[in-house]
């Protein structure tokens, strides 16, 4: 008897590791609501689901930074604000991939291979951040990228 090979794991993702509903909701209400400033996602400890970490409507960037683990790897959504000379205030929603130097090779794998697992989930997303130390997720590192992509 030949068996059928076993159904596919979700399409967004190469690990199989799904996305909590929690997760787009808040997205939902960070990008529609302006209910939150930043929200911080995680793999869960069983590595089957990107669960929802931190959420904070503080407008204090450092706070956001504060909240990303020294040893761990996370994913975050920020409502980037930032003043254009002569245009005003301006706001972009940026992804975070946050993969510090320091966490260990394990779930740095986890966290590249189920990065489009969540980022094919939120839609309107303006830039998408690469950070592996502190420098990368400064304030003027991160608007250096985002005012780039404005023009």
């Amino acid at each position: 008897m030949v068996s059928s090979p076993p159904p596919p794991p979700h399409p967004f993702t190469s690990s199989g590791i799904s996305v909590a509903d929690e997760c787009i909701s808040t997205f939902h209400d960070l990008k529609l609501k302006k209910a939150h400033k930043f929200a911080i996602f995680k793999i869960n400890d069983s590595r089957t689901q990107i669960i929802l970490d931190k959420v904070s409507s503080s407008e204090d960037y450092q706070d956001f930074v504060n909240e990303l683990p020294t040893d761990d790897c996370r994913f975050a959504i920020y409502d980037f604000s930032y003043e254009v000379e002569g245009a005003g205030t301006r706001h972009k929603l940026c992804f975070y991939s946050w993969s510090p130097d320091t966490a260990k090779i394990r779930p740095k794998m986890l966290y590249a291979s189920s990065k489009d697992a969540i980022r094919k989930r939120l839609d309107g997303i303006n830039n998408e951040i690469q950070c592996t130390d502190l420098d990368e997720v400064s304030h003027k590192s991160v608007l250096e990228k985002v005012s780039r992509s404005s023009h």
